[in-house]
């Protein structure tokens, strides 16, 4: 489990075809080495990878690790647009028992978005706030709360705004960033129309699975009061007037 807070950036070395289909990817990541082991998992703009040694000529590079992308990896992030020099997050799992911070991250992108701006609010860029606007693609619309998380690029977000859906069904969603979030992750190298990754909350993943599922499944109940049907040797009306009442 990861919870959103980067611990580091590094640095794209080489991304290339791998046996199967399968895509592997180099990074730079010193600020990491002696940290991890050979498959442990490292979370790669918010994508749960499992790491491997880099070996060059017999000599290992610790501050590297390599990471081979799947075909559901490839189908659902944007790794596979990574190119050499691309900066990008990285975030070891949090230890069992270690403080929450961020939100419940699990590394499962659920889709890809596109940064529509992120703009500078005054003109310190040292020290000014961003607020970043996202278009979200419209299956996962229903996951997404004003006021609630996401994570973007493996950056634990909140949702300051979310925009009426649009008719397309997709969602446009408006996050305030602090200067700490602008300069210690990738936002600081995206430009407008940047592809990024998108985790919505589990819990409101969970919540909008549950809706779907009661709608389908749920059968169809007739609230309207029916007069209910006599039983034999019961009170009637025709055997109540027949007493005298």
């Amino acid at each position: 489990m990861f919870t959103g807070l980067i611990e580091t950036t590094g640095t794209v070395l080489s991304l290339s075809p791998a046996a199967g289909g399968a895509m592997r990817l180099i990074v730079a990541a010193p600020a990491l080495a002696g940290r991890w082991e050979t498959g442990d998992s490292i979370a790669v703009n918010g994508t749960c990878l499992t790491a491997i040694p880099v070996q060059d000529a017999g000599n290992e590079h610790p501050g590297r690790f390599a990471a081979d992308l799947a075909e559901e990896t490839i189908r659902r992030t944007t790794l596979t647009r990574l190119v050499p020099g691309s900066l990008v997050n990285l975030e070891l799992p949090t230890p069992s028992g270690a403080p929450m911070g961020g939100h419940v991250v699990q590394g499962h992108v659920d889709g890809v978005g596109t940064l529509i701006a992120l703009e500078a609010l005054n003109a310190d860029l040292d020290r000014t706030d961003w607020r970043m606007t996202v278009q979200a693609p419209p299956a996962l619309a229903p996951s997404i709360v004003q006021q609630g998380s996401i994570t973007i690029d493996g950056i634990s977000l909140t949702v300051a705004k979310l925009h009426p859906t649009a008719a397309d069904g997709s969602a446009r969603l408006e996050i305030a960033v602090i200067p700490h979030t602008y300069k210690s992750t990738n936002l600081r190298s995206l430009l407008s129309g940047a592809e990024v990754n998108l985790e919505t909350d589990v819990l409101a993943r969970y919540a909008a699975r549950q809706a779907e599922f009661a709608a389908v499944q749920a059968p169809m109940i007739d609230y309207t009061l029916q007069p209910a049907a006599p039983r034999p040797g019961g009170l009637t009306i025709a055997s109540l007037i027949a007493r005298g009442y």
